[in-house]
């Protein structure tokens, strides 16, 4: 049973990208039916202001530490393990160790030209990877998105891996309202990882990454998009993470 910690009343799962990797791969081979979220910063603040939202990523078979603070707060909890364990990356990694051992992967969301370019992207890298399916959904809400024909075509094509690629929340409340209908044992919501990925948008640098400044790089090329995100939530959470540790340090006297 994979061991977590409580951030701000999310259960973010104190895994790392190998341990992520195993565990999803036992999965698989059980045929567990489950689903796995990623967690940056603007999950969890998310979670704080949506409790139904907070509901279903914490039904999760797992929440990964998908942001470099996330990882900080798990490290400062004494969780040495922990690591980030990132979309983008976590889709390589499976893809890649998913050549030896037969996955057959399913891609949903994005837009048409996207998600065939990360097809085509995916097996230029792995030419053994064995893609089952991929589609791109109209621009609808997460409730019209239940469309029997989307949802007996992932069937019928009888993945191991469902990728899923709507964006936060949506991708996430996506796979819980769809959970007991689909047939895939696992599904993996990674959102921006399509279009990083098929390389439509550009990834900060790993250095960038490693100390925690990928929202800057994000937000220099999408000002418009994420300026609120970024803004408002990195915000929130730093005074989430202040209130903590003081009534930590307080409780402790």
């Amino acid at each position: 049973m994979t061991e977590t910690l409580d951030i701000f009343g999310v259960r973010v799962t104190d895994t790392n990208l190998s341990m992520a990797a195993q565990t999803i791969d036992g999965w698989i081979q059980q045929r567990v039916k489950t689903y796995v979220c990623v967690a940056p910063v603007s999950t969890v603040v998310q979670c704080q202001e949506d409790k139904d939202y907070c509901q279903i990523v914490n039904k999760a078979g797992m929440v990964t530490p998908d942001g470099m603070p996330i990882v900080w707060t798990g490290k400062l909890m004494g969780k040495k393990r922990i690591g980030r364990t990132y979309g983008p990356d976590l889709m390589l990694v499976l893809c890649e160790q998913g050549q030896m051992k037969g996955y057959r992967h399913f891609f949903y969301g994005g837009t048409p030209p996207a998600n065939q370019r990360l097809v085509e992207k995916l097996k230029q890298r792995f030419p053994k990877i064995n893609i089952v399916g991929n589609l791109a959904p109209a621009a609808q809400a997460v409730g019209e998105m239940d469309s029997a024909q989307t949802l007996e075509a992932i069937n019928n094509a009888q993945a191991d891996i469902l990728w899923v690629g709507l964006g936060s929340p949506k991708q996430d409340y996506w796979m819980h309202n769809h959970r007991d209908r689909l047939n895939v044992p696992v599904m993996i919501g990674v959102g921006a990882a399509f279009d990083f990925v098929a390389g439509i948008k550009k990834q900060a640098p790993v250095w960038m990454r490693k100390i925690g400044l990928e929202w800057l790089f994000r937000l220099c090329c999408e000002p418009g998009r994420l300026w609120r995100r970024y803004f408002f939530g990195n915000s929130k959470f730093i005074y989430l993470s202040m209130r903590y540790w003081f009534t930590r340090r307080m409780t402790r006297k």
